[in-house]
């Protein structure tokens, strides 16, 4: 039978559990095949959430213990009616069902807001989360009570730094989430650290199925914990332990990126929380990346597998063209190959032969074009600064931070700021920590080097001399109205003139510097001399 609102009051009024457990299921009947609600009922709904949690405090029966949490779940899609669940009482009486083993009783908590994450953290409730997540592999867990979990414990990560770094050490988080993402992908991780699903062992990652949606969106929540929980571990030093775990991790990681999900768009989400986390991992760890063997259809570099780093090559390139919110979306992949190519020798002679095959277009200028090269040399200028200092970080790496080579892929003017930067403008020595290897010039590029201009990188037509025919009082004269009109605008604050170190950086040009240049005052009026008189010599 249908009853309204204020009947429904009326019945649990009366204390009475048989009452109170008829009227909520006909209440929750209707509710649930309706979700729309009534604003003149408002007042009522609170008092009826109030009602609820009273009875929740009570010793009840289970069919009217799972009658009153259903409730409570109905009554918390109403955001204007929140009041009486966000007290220190309620959330306590929640919680306390929150810890039991019910799954009905988790599926039937409200939703969380940023009130209840800091209650909850308050409460620990935490510990018994992740006492629940080791139980990954109990069918008793369904996708919403799961799903539900791992929510709420993303929300307590990112809000709460305490409770963070509580998950990742006291409760073993990396340990903990690494074997749920491998229960909730079917995984099964050999002691050579490749990684398979279960059931399609043998077969390359590529060619699998793609991966369900429940699957997809349970793996995004724990790569999202996973990522709060290791934000700061690249920034120290892990002993060997610490490092088997992360090693681990990075092995499911690098079958997770080699997936797929169902549609483009759900795997580019999934791919994009991969890349995140994987940036998080100390360095060393991520040899992972080049261990599975070669197999047919692999691609093959240097004898190492280099499915999972062409994946994020691609992956990179194509956020690099999408061109939306680069700092956001590109500069996770480019840092990570960045890093990944200053460590591992083979995966930066590999990404080289991507970005930097070798030069043989000396006719257009670096940043002129549609390959790799020209798309992320684009960037060495571009507006963002982080976006332009990590493009430039990329190639110096692939470059092996050699200067000569860097101005010879780029052209000097795109090189300048990172050169400037680093205190390199006047040229530098190869770093000791790159492996020897031949930079090979290809024949069109040793014919034209002689000819390349080194500011813009490309062979350019020669230019007449603008000074042919002048004399060197005209050419002195010319200097010195260059050097007036310079000291003009420093004195009007319009431009700041700059010179360059001994140690390679820039300083700021003051006038006595001006004047040392040119060894005398500068001009206050001179008459210009005849340009068309003829030359005494």
């Amino acid at each position: 039978m249908n009853m309204d609102l204020s009947a429904v009051i009326e019945e649990m009024e009366t204390g009475d559990q048989d009452s109170a457990l008829t009227a909520l299921q006909s209440y929750n009947k209707q509710m649930n095949q309706c979700f729309t609600f009534n604003r003149d009922e408002q007042k009522d709904r609170e008092h009826l959430g109030e009602l609820v949690l009273g009875f929740l405090d009570r010793e009840l029966q289970p069919s009217c213990l799972l009658a009153c949490l259903e409730t409570v779940r109905i009554l918390s899609r109403d955001k204007n009616c929140l009041d009486p669940f966000t007290n220190q009482f309620a959330m306590s009486t929640l919680a306390r069902y929150a810890n039991r083993t019910g799954q009905s009783a988790v599926h039937c908590i409200p939703q969380i807001n940023t009130f209840y994450v800091m209650v909850a953290a308050d409460l620990q409730l935490i510990k018994g989360v992740a006492e629940r997540l080791k139980q990954c592999h109990d069918p008793t867990w369904n996708y919403e009570v799961r799903f539900f979990d791992l929510r709420l414990t993303f929300l307590l990560t990112a809000l709460r730094v305490d409770v963070r770094a509580q998950l990742a050490q006291e409760l073993h988080g990396v340990s903990l989430l690494g074997n749920h993402l491998e229960a909730t992908l079917g995984l099964c991780c050999s002691g050579t650290l490749e990684t398979a699903r279960a059931g399609f062992e043998g077969i390359p990652t590529e060619e699998l199925p793609p991966l369900s949606r429940q699957q997809t969106e349970l793996a995004m929540e724990i790569l999202k914990i996973l990522f709060n929980i290791t934000f700061d571990i690249n920034r120290r030093k892990v002993d060997e332990e610490e490092a088997a775990v992360y090693r681990h991790l990075g092995a499911i990681l690098r079958h997770c990126l080699m997936s797929h999900a169902d549609g483009e768009e759900r795997t580019e989400e999934f791919h994009s929380h991969i890349v995140n986390l994987l940036g998080n991992l100390p360095l060393p760890c991520l040899d992972v990346l080049l261990m599975p063997k070669v197999q047919q259809g692999s691609i093959e570099y240097m004898g190492v597998n280099m499915d999972a780093v062409n994946m994020l090559l691609k992956f990179m390139e194509k956020r690099l063209d999408r061109g939306h919110k680069l700092k956001e979306t590109l500069l996770p992949s480019l840092n990570l190959l960045t890093e990944s190519a200053r460590i591992h020798r083979e995966t930066r002679k590999f990404l080289r032969s991507k970005v930097l095959p070798p030069l043989r277009d000396v006719k257009n200028r670096p940043e002129v074009g549609n390959t790799l090269r020209n798309k992320i040399v684009r960037l060495m200028t571009h507006i963002d600064t982080d976006v332009k200092d990590c493009a430039a970080e990329f190639l110096f790496v692939l470059c092996k931070e050699s200067v000569s080579r860097f101005i010879k892929y780029t052209g000097y003017g795109n090189a300048a700021g990172l050169l400037a930067a680093r205190g390199l403008l006047r040229g530098g020595k190869d770093p000791g920590i790159y492996s020897e290897d031949e930079d090979s010039e290809t024949e069109e590029y040793r014919e034209a080097k002689a000819q390349i201009n080194p500011i813009t990188g490309v062979v350019e037509e020669e230019q007449p001399n603008p000074m042919e025919g002048m004399t060197e009082e005209q050419k002195e004269y010319e200097a010195m109205k260059l050097v007036h009109m310079f000291d003009k605008l420093s004195r009007n604050h319009l431009i700041q003139p700059m010179q360059l170190g001994m140690d390679g950086t820039m300083t700021e040009m003051t006038t006595e510097d001006l004047h040392k240049v040119t060894n005398k005052p500068l001009l206050q009026s001179e008459d210009p001399p005849n340009l068309d008189s003829e030359d005494e010599n």
